[in-house]
């Protein structure tokens, strides 16, 4: 298994190019009156189908209200989200849910494993709660592809959290999802586990034609990514590309200019 970014070509977005997600004039306020708060600022950006993209920014930048409006877990305040072709603002709360457990897939820090499923079930649990069996090809090339498939009929429990994580990246495919959102997915974990679920990630956009969006703290997980975003009280106020944003130092080093 991969456990060093590998090098890429420089990734140029084109115009007209399909984006999986699309978010415009995107606001968010917290509250209201005196008290409101603004997470975010007319937010504008496309991510790419098949593409790796980084999210960072210190803590009450936005970074994680961006991902839930864009996952469809919150609405903005104003402006708009298109999942493919979906605009999610024209979607009641059933309709966001339904669409939420087919076309979108969520890793997390925490794993939200179900802890008296096995493996496989914990897998496959997104078709079983639409109603339909898992494929068990696609079951078993998941496992395959994360490592686990010796461990399938383990539980959450029998784990290191790196397994944990790996689990919750494969379940996170099985529906074939539009995108994927990984909420700080490596913050449990040690450095070389945090690799490991880094290079599935990249392997998953490289190699299966996944998108990801990753919030992460870390300029090291970053580097994995084809751009950075960097975002500061509730804006977007530099983007970072390949090759500038494969190494953690230039990464670094642009948070510290921005004073972030």
């Amino acid at each position: 298994m991969k456990t060093t970014p590998p090098s890429r070509l420089a990734f140029q977005p084109v115009t007209g190019e399909h984006m999986a997600v699309r978010l415009c004039s995107l606001r968010k306020v917290h509250g209201r009156g005196a008290g409101a708060v603004t997470a975010l600022h007319g937010i504008d950006h496309g991510f790419p189908a098949g593409t790796f993209t980084a999210v960072m920014g210190p803590s009450g930048s936005g970074k994680s209200t961006l991902m839930h409006c864009a996952a469809g877990l919150e609405r903005p305040t104003a402006g708009t989200v298109v999942l493919g072709d979906r605009d999610l603002g024209d979607l009641s709360e059933r309709q966001l849910t339904l669409l939420r457990r087919d076309r979108v897939g969520f890793v997390f820090q925490d794993f939200h494993l179900i802890p008296t499923l096995s493996v496989a079930a914990n897998v496959g649990l997104p078709l079983r709660l639409a109603g339909r069996r898992p494929d068990p090809h696609r079951l078993n090339e998941l496992l395959a592809r994360v490592g686990l498939n010796d461990r399938r009929c383990h539980r959450p429990g029998q784990l290191s959290g790196g397994q944990r994580q790996r689990v919750a990246l494969a379940r996170a495919l099985i529906t074939r999802p539009a995108v994927v959102f990984a909420d700080e997915p490596t913050g449990a974990l040690d450095r070389a586990s945090g690799r490991e679920v880094l290079a599935l990630l990249r392997g998953a956009v490289d190699d299966l034609g996944a998108t990801v969006v990753m919030v992460t703290h870390d300029p090291q997980a970053a580097a994995w990514a084809d751009e950075v975003l960097l975002l500061a009280d509730g804006r977007l106020v530099d983007r970072m590309a390949a090759p500038e944003a494969t190494t953690a130092e230039s990464i670094a080093a642009r948070l510290a200019a921005l004073g972030v």
